[in-house]
């Protein structure tokens, strides 16, 4: 096994970090939350544009090349259950770098018995005195099972070591000893998959915003969620540590341009069919069988309830 080298601490910021100038606006009603995310630290790149600056994709043309990529995920999942393979795939990023909606789009068009979303709710008083890795242990695929985990063990290495929940010795122990952890889940049969979805400081002080006032949205803007916006740098660095000590050979980090969400989902969907090896599972031709004949059958008058056609 590579061993890990060096120690985690600040580190410069990339040439993806590099500082430059604009910021975002935000809008909305709710003061507090406006506040928090008035400013945007500067980042990366310009919201709602890829890294190269090219524009959206359109609804037509994703919504096309989204159901392609069903296809191929529907025939990932039936050789995933024919070959028995045991599929990991774990999603990190900032908040609002679009791991939701990734996922969404990974599994709407698949059987929830076989593609399984882990969302871990914070660890109980018991949970908090077990091994770290432990809750997360029963939760690893089986033969024919892929599992997604919306944020993961890497909780410790990002939110938990930013936000103060966990002292410093225990995080660069765990930055440690993880990919010990990780070789013995691939060295058991799993193909593990780690991205992290990368978004820019404007782009997410955009998202933020949009969500203050959207009823739809005000779930996922949390007072964590604005603490945590406050500490770009902090994350930046917390974000770099856990590359350097935790990207191996066997479990690699891969970063995803999450600035527009469309394009980030196909991208990410198709470096996923690469990454499991798959072929078209052989099946039976499918023939429905003729109904039953009944002529004695009568609807019954039992009175129900019904749903009221409004639409």
């Amino acid at each position: 096994m590579a061993k890990q080298s060096g120690k985690p601490g600040k580190k410069a910021e990339t040439s993806a970090q590099a500082p430059r100038k604009g910021k975002a606006k935000a809008s909305g009603s709710g003061a507090k939350a406006r506040k928090a995310v008035k400013r945007a630290p500067k980042g990366d790149a310009k919201p709602g544009k890829d890294a190269k600056g090219n524009g959206e994709l359109g609804k037509k043309e994703y919504a096309k090349e989204l159901r392609k990529l069903h296809i191929e995920l529907v025939k990932m999942q039936e050789w995933v259950k024919h070959a028995g393979l045991k599929v990991c795939i774990l999603f990190e990023g900032r908040d609002t770098a679009g791991k939701g909606g990734t996922i969404k789009a990974i599994t709407e068009r698949v059987s929830p018995r076989t593609f399984r979303v882990i969302a871990l709710p914070a660890p109980s008083d018991r949970e908090k005195t077990q091994m770290y890795v432990q809750r997360y242990l029963p939760h690893l695929p089986a033969a024919g099972e892929v599992v997604i985990f919306d944020r993961s063990y890497y909780n410790r290495a990002g939110v938990e070591r930013v936000m103060g929940f966990t002292d410093e010795k225990v995080v660069m122990k765990f930055l440690e000893d993880v990919p010990k952890v990780e070789k013995s889940m691939v060295d058991s049969g799993i193909i593990l998959i780690k991205y992290w979805l990368e978004v820019s400081a404007e782009e997410q002080t955009r998202r933020l915003s949009a969500r203050i006032d959207d009823g739809r949205k005000i779930w996922k803007l949390s007072p964590m969620d604005l603490k945590s916006y406050s500490r770009w740098h902090d994350y930046s660095r917390a974000r770099d540590d856990m590359f350097k000590y935790t990207h191996t050979a066997w479990a690699p980090w891969i970063v995803a341009d999450s600035n527009d969400k469309k394009k980030a989902r196909l991208n990410i969907i198709r470096d996923l069919l690469s990454r499991v090896p798959y072929k078209e599972a052989p099946r039976e031709k499918i023939r429905l069988p003729k109904r039953q004949k009944d002529p004695g059958y009568k609807q019954p008058g039992h009175v129900v309830e019904r749903v009221r056609e409004r639409y």
